[in-house]
């Protein structure tokens, strides 16, 4: 029987993606060795990197304003990299979440940290609205989807400063005017390859005004220089990323994507909303995320969340447990989530109330 895997992360990744990367594994390009042994510097891998760098700028239209980097260490190494490049005495933030406040503490070793916005006052159920962004700091910077509370802002901010954005969970779900950002950093393990590798894009005019010595490593100029290809890069997870973008690009492209992922949403939120067990804990649909679902047992309820949880288990619906610091149930339905797979869980939901 299908598992339907709505792991948070490493989450589900296109059946397309998995199959080409096992194949690689066995015999890359036709070399007869693996991706996991053949060298970086070879003609075969490095055209692996040329074109993913390539698609993602055609998938997302990146200007030529900026660059893309692939580079070791996922987000968090982004949380301190940011800063280190681009805050010269103090930035803003977004509190809109765990992570979002671990990139607020890496920043403190820089500079004043502001937070800008914050949603922690209601255990970041919300997006903060009308905001007054400041204009005397370097850089805002923003955690576009929350994946532990479930929130997320699906527009492109009007910054009149640098902005700086966090979409390790939601890159390339939806268009983006990559125009509007001074710099973009995802993790991989979400929307686009096994975990290993960071997407960063990058606005060359962002960089070297900190004033600053920056270490060759944590240095974006060092990577825009080498390709990428500065040191040994994760091989096998730009492979992957590789065939994911090529997978988007086959199936439509970002704006056809978007509407797959609004139509899953879509589905399952109604559900939550209209049964008597479930309920949503962010109020307001405008902020509710449409890659990470959470939902709790309902008032009068909570008694019954294991008997839910056996009950996924039997239709083989996996990874639906919210995280571990806020409970409940979260339904991850990344770009790669089959719509069929969010109505098995819709239809458990309605089973489960029928017999409770």
């Amino acid at each position: 029987m299908k598992k339907h895997n709505f792991y948070a992360g490493p989450s589900i990744l296109p059946e397309y993606t998995i199959q080409k990367t096992a194949e690689a594994i066995l015999n890359f390009a036709g070399t007869t060795l693996s991706v996991l042994e053949i060298s970086h510097r070879s003609k075969e891998f490095v055209a692996v990197m040329d074109q993913a760098i390539s698609l993602v700028k055609e998938l997302l239209e990146v200007p030529d304003t900026h660059e893309v980097l692939f580079l070791q260490g996922g987000a968090s190494a982004q949380f301190y990299m940011v800063p280190f490049n681009l805050m010269k005495t103090k930035a803003g933030y977004y509190n809109t979440g765990v992570w979002a406040a671990n990139a607020i503490k890496e920043g403190k070793f820089f500079g004043e940290v502001v937070e800008v916005a914050s949603s922690k006052d209601k255990n970041y159920n919300y997006i903060p609205k009308n905001v007054t962004i400041p204009t005397d700091i370097d850089y805002l910077h923003i955690t576009s989807n929350n994946t532990i509370y479930g929130t997320q802002i699906y527009y492109d901010i009007d910054s009149p400063v640098p902005l700086v954005a966090d979409m390790s969970s939601d890159i390339f779900s939806r268009p983006i005017d990559v125009s509007k950002y001074a710099l973009i950093y995802a993790g991989a393990q979400k929307n686009l390859a096994p975990s290993g590798v960071a997407l960063v894009i990058v606005r060359k005019d962002a960089l070297g005004k900190t004033g600053r010595p920056i270490p060759t490593m944590i240095n974006y100029q060092t990577h825009i220089d080498a390709k990428s290809m500065f040191n040994t890069p994760p091989c096998l997870p730009v492979f992957s990323a590789l065939q994911t973008l090529t997978w988007l690009k086959d199936n439509g492209g970002i704006k056809a994507m978007e509407a797959k992922n609004l139509a899953k949403a879509k589905l399952l939120y109604d559900e939550i909303d209209r049964n008597k067990l479930f309920v949503c804990p962010v109020p307001d649909p405008e902020d509710r995320s449409r890659m990470n679902v959470t939902f709790v047992m309902a008032p009068g309820y909570e008694a019954l969340d294991k008997g839910f949880l056996a009950k996924a288990k039997e239709l083989n619906i996996l990874g639906i447990e919210g995280h571990r610091s806020v409970g409940g149930f979260r339904a991850s339905i990344y770009n790669a989530m089959p719509i069929e797979s969010v109505q098995v869980l819709v239809d458990a939901m309605k089973e489960f109330e029928a017999a409770n």
